[in-house]
């Protein structure tokens, strides 16, 4: 039986988790023309491309977890709310997170996340002094 487009999202959700993200596992999860769109900014083309930002977007962080609230699946489109966790050494930053997963074929051709990107910076920044 083929794996649901809800269990490959799920798969992919718990492939950013520990203390090394594998950008590369990442990436292959997308088509070729797969798009990475964080909505508070420029969307990612490709595997390749997918794979040099989350290289560099995770430089820096020492644990990852995508805790997952609530997933909806019709047909191939998928919507997550979750809570990132990002663990740096001086502070632990949690975003509260929606995302749209289209799939084709058992891979991702679209996902964009929508989240309030001053909430990541002011957590990322730590306590006020």
């Amino acid at each position: 039986m083929a794996e649901s487009s809800a269990e490959i999202v799920r798969r992919f959700c718990a492939a950013w988790e520990g203390d090394a993200v594998d950008a590369a596992a990442i990436a292959a999860f997308f088509t070729d023309d797969g798009i990475y769109h964080n909505m508070p900014l420029d969307p990612i083309v490709g595997p390749a491309g997918v794979q040099a930002f989350v290289e560099s977007f995770t430089a820096g962080v020492q644990r990852m977890e995508f805790r997952i609230k609530n997933v909806v699946a019709d047909g191939d489109v998928v919507l997550t709310e979750r809570v990132d966790v990002f663990v740096y050494p001086h502070t632990t930053v949690e975003l509260p997170v929606m995302g749209t997963f289209e799939l084709r074929d058992g891979k991702i051709a679209a996902w964009r996340d929508y989240f309030d990107i001053g909430q990541f910076t002011k957590q990322l920044e730590g306590p006020a002094s």
